[in-house]
């Protein structure tokens, strides 16, 4: 019999995010785990064995959230369960992390680990693309630097984070308006996403985003329907619903751009039909909660 050799693995554990960064710099093949919510999971079925952790869930600079110059940051290390708590006005975000798994893993699930993972059915994504957001990202060599949301998702969980760069938060401006999240799975609790979006509407600039989860290789913004809608959105409160023709047409460019695949857990048919669903419905409770905000 062949004796099975346990493979050591060294856990880095950080006081500062200065020393976690020199940390990086100088083993840049460690994993990063806060929560370890989506790491754990793939080292418990054998898909991950690093040849060493590092715990940044104790770096009090990645759990701080602040709002300043008419823009929210973020830390990376922000929980759901605080976001929930103590981020109540921002509505999609809200409703996007009350979306994740149990209570148990939205108290230690966070943000960074969404974009860390970069799972295009990561549930914060979508509010992010939505929301125009900048992920912050740091190295000890090279300082901060800040990429748009579609630069730093590159692909299904791939990113431009380089080996020495840790996840520092993501940041952006805060509008005025109403917003959602939904999405649609197999299962009732604890669901990965079928399909995701997530609408925002700046009232300040007419502007209309929409962002879809989990069908394409990363999170689409559909673009052609958020330029349609910003033309036929009733802005100066002439009613609260678009034309049934209308709607319908938005509902299509949102479906239409959505990529998806035929996987375990729905076709690609279904997930466009899902799209088209989420976009009738998202739209029509943003004109109704701007109206009775009016």
């Amino acid at each position: 019999m062949t004796a099975m050799v346990a493979q050591a693995i060294d856990v880095l554990a950080p006081r500062t995010l200065g020393e976690a960064l020199q940390m990086k710099r100088d083993r840049p093949e460690a994993v990063v785990i806060a929560g370890g919510t989506d790491v754990m999971v793939a080292v418990n079925f054998d898909r991950l064995r690093p040849p060493a952790f590092m715990d940044v869930s104790r770096l009090r600079e990645l759990q701080e959230w602040r709002e300043t110059d008419g823009t929210l940051h973020m830390g990376a290390g922000l929980t759901y369960t605080r976001i929930i708590r103590e981020l109540p006005r921002f509505v999609p975000l809200v409703q996007a992390s009350r979306t994740v798994g149990s209570p148990q893993i939205r108290n230690r699930a966070t943000v960074g680990g969404n974009l860390g993972t970069a799972s295009p059915a990561g549930d914060a994504l979508p509010v992010l693309a939505a929301q125009d957001a900048e992920v912050v990202v740091a190295s000890a060599d090279r300082g901060e630097r800040s990429l748009p949301w579609d630069r730093f998702l590159t692909g299904p969980k791939q990113t431009a984070l380089e080996p020495d760069e840790l996840i520092v938060g993501t940041r952006w401006p805060t509008t005025s308006g109403p917003g959602s999240f939904s999405k649609i799975g197999t299962r009732n609790a604890m669901v990965i996403a079928v399909a995701s979006l997530c609408l925002v509407i700046d009232e300040a600039s007419r502007a209309v985003r929409v962002a879809l989860g989990s069908v394409g290789p990363t999170i689409i913004r559909a673009r052609d329907a958020e330029r349609f809608a910003s033309k036929h959105i009733p802005w100066d409160g002439a009613g609260t619903e678009l034309p049934v023709e209308a709607m319908g047409r938005w509902a299509d460019l949102v479906a239409e751009a959505a990529t998806p695949i035929d996987d375990v857990r729905g076709s690609a048919a279904y997930r466009r039909y899902a799209c088209r669903v989420l976009a009738t419905r998202a739209l029509t409770w943003a004109l109704r909660a701007g109206k009775a905000g009016a």
